[in-house]
C-alpha cells in the first residue's frame, strides 16, 4: 500500500492551474519510473553521444487523473524511442490538472507538444485555436482515442449505505463527492452519467430526468477542482459516503492508497468516457518535435501501452487487449455522451454555460 505521505505527494493539486517544474531531471534509461510531482520528466542518455544526435524535449499536457497512467508510460516510451533513435537524447515533461483548465492553458501559451485530454471538447478548443489540425481525430486509430474509461461509485468498505445504482444517489442522508462538472472532464462525465442514466431509466422522459438529476445534486457535500482532488477528499479526509468518479480512479483507490478501506460498486448503466490525445502542431513545427511527438502518441497503441492501460484499469481501444483484461474490466452497459446530447460544442453549451442546465439544477453549483 502506498504511505500516506506518497500519497499526499501524489494527489497535490494546484486548483486547476497547470504546474510546470523550473528544471527538468533527466532520468537515465534504466529508470523505471518517474516523479510524483504536478510535472514529471522521463529521459533517454545517448552514452555520451548527444553532442553528435538530437536532443528533444516534449511536454505533455493531460487531465489530472492520468498522471499514473503517464508516469509509468513515460519510461515505456523512452525506451522504445531510444531503440529506434540510438543517438537521440528524449525528455518527457508532464504536466496535470482539469483536463479544460489545462487545455485553457494551452490555447493561452503553455507550449504543451501533445494534448492529452478526457473529453473532445479540450482538444476541439485547441482546434479552434488554430493549435491543433482540424483532422486531428484521424491521426491516430479509433478517432484518437487510445482507451476509455466509465463512471462507477466509491463507497465506504462493505456499503453500509447499500447503494447499489444510480437511483440510491438520491437517499436522503446520502453525502456525494464529485469533481466540479464547471472545470473538469471528470466532473462533466458524471453529472451527464446521471443525466444518460435518467434519460435511460425515464424513457426519454426530460422532465423526469432533470427531476433525478437535481434530487442527486441535493445530495452532493463538496465540488472538488479535478478528479484526484475529489479522490483525496473521499479517501484521505473522509468526507461523503459515496464519490462519483471514473473506474480507473476508483480501482487506484480501491488496490493502493484506500486499499481496505473502499468498494467499488458498477452502475447497471453508465456513460463511456472518451480520452483523446492530439499533436500540438504549432508547437512542434515551431520547436522541429513533430515526428518525435506523433511517435510518442502512436506508441499509446503499442501492446505494452494498452497492456500498461488495462494494469491500471483503463479500458484499452485495442479489442484483443481488452478482452484479454475482462477479469478486471467487467462488461458494463454504455453510451457515448455524443450519441445522447450531441455534439461537444452544443454539451458545453447547454449544460455546462453559465446559466446551463447544471446551474439550474445545482444547488450552491461551483463556479
Amino acid at each position: 500500500m502506498t504511505d500516506i505521505a506518497g500519497y499526499q505527494q501524489k494527489s497535490k493539486t494546484l486548483s486547476g492551474f497547470s504546474a510546470l517544474s523550473i528544471a527538468g531531471v533527466a532520468l537515465t534509461l534504466g529508470l523505471a519510473g518517474c516523479s510524483n510531482s504536478e510535472t514529471t520528466d522521463a529521459a533517454a542518455n545517448a552514452d555520451g553521444a548527444a553532442a553528435e544526435g538530437q536532443s528533444i524535449e516534449l511536454l505533455n499536457v493531460s487531465y489530472d487523473v492520468a498522471r499514473d497512467f503517464y508516469k509509468d508510460y513515460n519510461p515505456l516510451f523512452v525506451e522504445h524511442y531510444k531503440a529506434e533513435n540510438p543517438d537521440s537524447d528524449i525528455l518527457i515533461k508532464q504536466s496535470h490538472g482539469g483536463s479544460s483548465k489545462q487545455a485553457l492553458s494551452v490555447a493561452n501559451g503553455l507550449q504543451a507538444d501533445v494534448a492529452t485530454m478526457n473529453q473532445g471538447s479540450d482538444i476541439e478548443l485547441l482546434e479552434k485555436k488554430g493549435l491543433v489540425e482540424s483532422d486531428w481525430e484521424s491521426k491516430f486509430p479509433d478517432n484518437a482515442v487510445p482507451f476509455t474509461s466509465t463512471i462507477v461509485f466509491l463507497v465506504r468498505k462493505d456499503n453500509p449505505k447499500n447503494i447499489q445504482d444510480w437511483e440510491d444517489l438520491t437517499q436522503d442522508g446520502i453525502e456525494i463527492v464529485m469533481a466540479n462538472p464547471k472545470v473538469t472532464g471528470n466532473g462533466r462525465y458524471a453529472f451527464l452519467g446521471a443525466y444518460g442514466y435518467g434519460l435511460h431509466a425515464f424513457n426519454e422522459d426530460e422532465t423526469k430526468a432533470k427531476g433525478y438529476v437535481k434530487d442527486m445534486l441535493k445530495n452532493v457535500k463538496v465540488y472538488e477542482n479535478g478528479g484526484r482532488a475529489a479522490t483525496t477528499t473521499f479517501v484521505q479526509r473522509g468526507i461523503g459516503d459515496v464519490l462519483v468518479t471514473f473506474e480507473n480512479e476508483a480501482n487506484l483507490a480501491a488496490t493502493d492508497f484506500g486499499a481496505g478501506q473502499v468498494d467499488i460498486v458498477y452502475p447497471k448503466y453508465s456513460i463511456k468516457s472518451e480520452s483523446p490525445v492530439a499533436v500540438v502542431k504549432t508547437v512542434t513545427d515551431k520547436k522541429g518535435t513533430t515526428d518525435a511527438a506523433k511517435a510518442y502518441l502512436d506508441y499509446l497503441w503499442s501492446e505494452p501501452a494498452q497492456q500498461l492501460a488495462a494494469d491500471l484499469y483503463l479500458r484499452p481501444s485495442v479489442q484483443s487487449v481488452l478482452e484479454k483484461n475482462g477479469d478486471k474490466l467487467p462488461p458494463v452497459e454504455t453510451f457515448r455522451p455524443n450519441d445522447a446530447f450531441g455534439t461537444w460544442d452544443e454539451i458545453m453549451s447547454t449544460y455546462f454555460s453559465d446559466g446551463g442546465v447544471f446551474d439550474q439544477l445545482a444547488i450552491n453549483a461551483p463556479q
